[in-house]
């Protein structure tokens, strides 16, 4: 039961991930911030996860949690990573709708697949190769449009920018996945304590984006911890909620079942 609960409840937040983001949209663009999204949901679950890592030490004084820098110094990686992922997903949504950013994540399944094999050594069937490339002729195919009798400017319904933005948000995706199922599965220890140091890290360098944004800007609006809630409404702290549970759903299933799942859920 805990699967089918973890299964649906990751389908509900992944699949209402764009059409929230596209909501908290005003006439096509962001009335708020975008680069502030990732970072609050980063401190959610960061503080999720200490919360419960709290609770289970409390619970089990026997907790695992290794500290060596060998092993700690692994987690930035992935953080910067997931925080590039982030943005592409608000700049994709500019471009494109929510329909097609939807097809557009299937390209996950394609480049993790890829990713799967090369870097975790796993082997995937000739069936599951196949099934593979037909979603990503399928994907592909699904966006070329018909000129009718009108002239075409572009075979695509969407511009071309948004399909690239699509692509690199895919491969971020993939990117991210195999490599946090790598950490994930690299030790015994909590996962809890996992997240910490993951979200820990997420949280320092989205600040850094931030800052980074404040300077190219000249602080034109302020620093950034001043207008960190600028437009923000109901819908824009749903983004914030979805982003944060899907990722702590995401580390649960990284821990216990493969990458794989992940994408196809």
């Amino acid at each position: 039961m805990q699967w089918y609960f973890v299964a649906a409840l990751l389908t509900v937040l992944t699949s209402s991930q764009g059409i929230l983001t596209t909501l908290s949209q005003s006439n096509g663009k962001y009335k708020y911030d975008y680069a502030t999204v990732p970072f609050l949901a980063e401190v959610f679950k960061l503080a999720v996860s200490s919360l419960l890592l709290w609770r289970e030490c409390r619970i089990s004084p026997s907790v695992r949690m290794t500290t060596d820098w060998k092993s700690v110094r692994l987690y930035p990686i992935p953080s910067i990573i997931y925080l590039i992922h982030n943005n592409v997903q608000f700049a994709t949504l500019v471009y494109v709708d929510t329909s097609t950013y939807q097809i557009m994540g299937n390209l996950k399944i394609v480049t993790t697949g890829i990713l799967f094999r090369l870097f975790l050594r796993r082997k995937l069937s000739n069936l599951q190769w196949i099934a593979i490339v037909l979603l990503a002729v399928g994907t592909t195919t699904s966006q070329v449009k018909g000129c009718g009798e009108a002239s075409c400017d572009s075979m695509f319904s969407a511009p071309i920018q948004g399909y690239m933005l699509g692509i690199l948000s895919a491969c971020m995706s993939a990117l991210a996945g195999v490599y946090t199922e790598f950490l994930m599965k690299k030790n015994n220890d909590s996962l809890y304590w996992q997240n910490v140091q993951l979200y820990t890290f997420g949280v320092i360098f989205n600040i850094a984006r931030l800052l980074f944004d404040d300077f190219r800007g000249g602080f034109e609006n302020g620093p950034w911890w001043q207008r960190l809630f600028n437009g923000y409404n109901l819908t824009t702290w749903l983004v914030v909620l979805n982003l944060g549970s899907t990722g702590l759903l995401v580390s649960w299933l990284m821990k216990y079942a493969d990458n794989i799942v992940k994408v196809i859920i």
